[in-house]
């Protein structure tokens, strides 16, 4: 029976709207842990890490937060690396995106460790590639792919003494639809794959996912990295920058269930959840929905 590490990281540090913090305790609310179990996994709840208070400030060069988005970034990269050291599956729940920095630094770590290849999907209404020059609002919740990648402040680039932590070849970024101008060009510039809303609705999301899943193997570390304003606000109402045209219900089931037949998804990030502007706790039921179907549960009756 393998083991899901429940890791909660109830911050907003890194988000433009305060909320996202109270994001864990919704999933469990939800009913996360029985989902989870009915699905025959053995869970182990951490409860959740501890770190510094949203100070709400203003950006300074470029950057807000970024003391405490460091502090926050480090317990998740240490409790991640501990989960992945014990064979667990790690699942990190947000807390704003920034949080990702140091869960998929922990994954890109253990992926050098035990040889394995990394592959994350990136589900997103953004692209989270502002650097603190082109930012403009320097949260840093828009610039985990940018730190991933070995572009940002030095102590969101180099744990466990590795920069950058991934290559563009390694991210799929899936179901985009608000990029900055600047981030257009370090996209560009890097060659990274990108599946927004419009390649969506020209190629279909089976298309989608299949060129996003294509050349993994048993040799690879998939990481899913879920923010919960890739959906269409319509149905996902409780996120901080909901933004219009997003994947439908059945669009994003798909996407959960063709990773569910690769038996490759080793770790997951679920950020971005804000249940301050949520209604009677919807968006939480439906992450929890998308979890189950993730490992394994599926509508298919086919054989």
């Amino acid at each position: 029976m393998k083991t899901i590490s429940l890791i909660g990281a109830p911050t907003d540090v890194g988000a433009s709207v305060k909320g996202a913090g109270m994001g864990p305790d919704a999933l469990r609310v939800a009913g996360l842990n029985d989902a989870l179990v009915a699905r025959q996994f053995h869970v182990v709840d951490h409860g959740n890490l501890h770190g510094p208070a949203n100070p709400w400030q203003q950006p300074v060069n470029g950057l807000r937060h970024l003391k405490e988005a460091i502090d926050w970034n480090q317990a998740v990269y240490d409790a991640v690396n501990q989960a992945l050291m014990q064979g667990h599956i790690p699942m990190m729940l947000g807390g704003d995106h920034c949080l990702a920095i140091g869960s998929i630094s922990a994954v890109a770590t253990h992926c050098r460790r035990a040889g394995k290849k990394l592959r994350v999907l990136w589900f997103d209404a953004h692209a989270d590639s502002n650097l603190s020059t082109i930012s403009p609002t320097g949260n840093i919740h828009g610039m985990p792919v940018a730190c991933l990648m070995g572009h940002g402040p030095q102590e969101l680039i180099s744990y466990a003494g590795h920069t950058p932590a991934m290559q563009a070849a390694d991210i799929r970024l899936i179901g985009i639809r608000s990029v900055d101008a600047g981030e257009k060009k370090f996209i560009h510039d890097l060659g990274m794959q990108v599946f927004d809303m419009r390649y969506i609705d020209e190629y279909g999301m089976r298309n989608v996912m299949s060129s996003a899943l294509a050349g993994i193997d048993a040799d690879t570390h998939l990481h899913v990295s879920f923010d919960m304003d890739c959906l269409d606000p319509g149905i996902a109402p409780g996120v901080g920058t909901a933004v219009l045209g997003g994947p439908t219900y059945r669009e994003a089931q798909l996407c959960m269930e063709m990773i569910a037949d690769t038996g490759l998804l080793a770790s997951l990030d679920l950020v971005e959840l804000n249940p301050a502007l949520d209604i009677r706790n919807q968006t939480a039921i439906l992450a929890v929905d998308l979890i189950e179907s993730l490992f394994g549960k599926s509508t298919l009756v086919r054989m």
